[in-house]
């Protein structure tokens, strides 16, 4: 070697590489400004670009993952579930909000049957629980039995009225009703007596001492006379050991409740019922969410129940946004066509590619403290960080999902021999024609108003279009290893970038310090596996 750069200019030594580098007049890659601008590269989805990569300068682990869904409530992780049939209800909901995120139960359903739902969410895991359910001396076995089918607890205080702050007189547990052989004995004769109890004033922190001290599955708080005043229960304390991150109101300790409704007169009465049962979270489920409707249905809400929080959309644009903006929502959700199960824009042929839909509407949202949703597209890790550097505070899964464990339905064996669950978008001929689903049997007079018919503004179609799909998709296991896989990918792709929260990726798009790079088809080509003879087994998580 003789020294000297191959190209002609001189060498140089190798301590100055860093200043070297201040010289380029700019970095490598460009800016998400350029990225995004339609004028020069037309709408863009996650796959069309990449994050270049910063300095590692610590572990994966240290990632902070927290973000915000509403002006007022914030998420350690930014997943949620989105409200559909085959993806949200209780089961998904409860793990969702264990695992930080928050799942958004559908209404595709009964007002009843959507409000005992978020009253299930509400009560899994609580501190202390105020309303505990109660019963009477004179409650016979097999209605305790029954309770717990419906509630999917099995402990219950017994008080002499058989109601709230009433005498205590003992405590039913799974076990004593479980092989009692007469079904029809009253509580009386099998229940515990000998009680540990806390008293009225006891502080949550010492009333966990003195559970976690007892070999008792509740705790009963009683005032000076002895009457149930509230409870708390083992399973719970247990709940906050294995769930660190779950997504709580603070005061209560009971998970993060949300679900959907629609914008028409008679889901008012629908929302009554869901924040009678607890409701935290209301999502206003619209296909195209910039209508007379919606922003009729975001005021009264404002107007009726102040403390609920509303996340209004779909939108992809600015001007769609600024509207819900101006009628008070405190979060937004971005998504128009762009889901698996979704043909609207093939159909419709309205929309927005959602890479550039989420960094339009977030970036307009921002000014205004209003965090967005982006919901739709996302099919990996990748994706979530893609939607996120844009500035999505949350992301919203859908198929993703639809064949987890918690997810409606059972599983089915397909031709290939693999088990399946089936999954449908809300705007597919099987969703609008659910009768199960509260519609009529008049399939011909289309009067079936469910959700499907709702989200598309199809409910006195003659004739009805298909904006979705239907389908089935692969077992993914239960949600309580796959949504931790998609959290420590997302924190191992924010290392790579050398960000060590989502607030500082965000930041540093802004700023233009993280830059991106354009794909085209055939870098998106050599991006993907290639190279083998035979089948490849993409293995995600062990």
């Amino acid at each position: 070697m003789n020294g000297h750069a191959t190209n002609g200019d001189s060498a140089h030594s190798a301590s100055k590489a860093l200043e070297l580098l201040k010289t380029y007049e700019s970095r490598d890659g460009i800016s998400v400004h350029d990225l995004m601008d339609e004028t020069k590269m037309g709408g863009l989805t996650y796959n069309d670009f990449l994050l270049l990569p910063g300095y590692i300068g610590f572990p994966a682990a240290q990632v902070d993952m927290t973000s915000k869904l509403t002006k007022k409530i914030t998420l350690k992780t930014p997943f949620t579930s989105s409200p559909m049939d085959t993806v949200t209800e209780t089961d998904m909901a409860i793990h969702m909000a264990l695992l930080g995120g928050v799942g958004v139960i559908h209404h595709n359903c009964s007002v009843e049957q959507q409000a005992e739902m978020v009253r299930k969410v509400k009560r899994f895991e609580n501190g202390f629980i105020l309303d505990p359910i109660v019963i009477s001396p004179k409650t016979k076995v097999r209605e305790t039995r029954a309770l717990k089918q419906r509630w999917g607890f099995g402990g219950f205080a017994v008080t002499e009225s058989g109601k709230l702050r009433s005498k205590l007189v003992g405590i039913v547990t799974p076990r004593d009703v479980q092989f009692h052989h007469d079904a029809e004995s009253p509580v009386s004769e099998v229940m515990s007596t000998e009680l540990v109890t806390a008293p009225e004033g006891v502080n949550l922190q010492e009333a966990n001492e003195i559970l976690s001290k007892s070999k008792k599955g509740k705790l009963p708080i009683v005032d000076a006379n002895g009457n149930l005043i509230a409870l708390l229960s083992r399973s719970d304390l247990m709940k906050n050991i294995s769930y660190p991150h779950a997504s709580k109101l603070p005061g209560t300790k009971q998970l993060l409740s949300a679900a959907a409704i629609g914008t028409r007169p008679q889901d008012k009465d629908r929302l009554s019922a869901l924040v009678e049962a607890g409701l935290d979270v209301v999502i206003l489920d619209s296909s195209q969410g910039n209508s007379m409707y919606q922003i009729e249905m975001i005021r009264w809400i404002k107007s009726q129940f102040k403390d609920l929080e509303v996340i209004g959309g779909n939108v992809v644009t600015r001007e769609q946004a600024a509207a819900l903006i101006d009628a008070g929502v405190d979060g937004l959700r971005i998504g128009m066509g762009a889901g698996s199960a979704c043909i609207t824009q093939e159909v419709m042929a309205v929309g927005r590619p959602q890479a550039t839909s989420v960094f339009r509407v977030c970036e307009f949202a921002s000014r205004f403290g209003v965090p967005c949703i982006a919901d739709g597209g996302i099919q990996n890790v990748g994706h979530i960080v893609k939607a996120l550097c844009l500035g999505a505070g949350t992301i919203m899964m859908g198929g993703l999902l639809a064949a987890c464990t918690e997810s409606p339905g059972s599983y089915t064996i397909g031709e290939d021999g693999l088990r399946r669950k089936v999954y449908r978008g809300m705007g597919s001929i099987d969703a609008m024609e659910d009768k199960a689903a509260g519609g009529a049997t008049d399939k011909a007079g289309n009067v079936a108003k469910n959700a499907g018919t709702a989200r598309y503004f199809s409910e006195g179609d003659k004739l009805l279009v298909a904006q979705g799909v239907s389908g089935s998709v692969l077992d993914r296991g239960s949600i309580n290893k796959f949504l931790p896989y998609l959290s420590a990918g997302v924190q191992h792709s924010l290392q790579d970038i050398g960000c060590k929260s989502i607030a500082e990726l965000q930041e540093g798009v802004k700023a233009g310090e993280v830059r991106f790079e354009y794909r085209t088809a055939s870098a998106q080509l050599e991006g993907g596996v290639s190279g083998f003879a035979g089948s490849v087994e993409k293995k995600l998580y062990s």
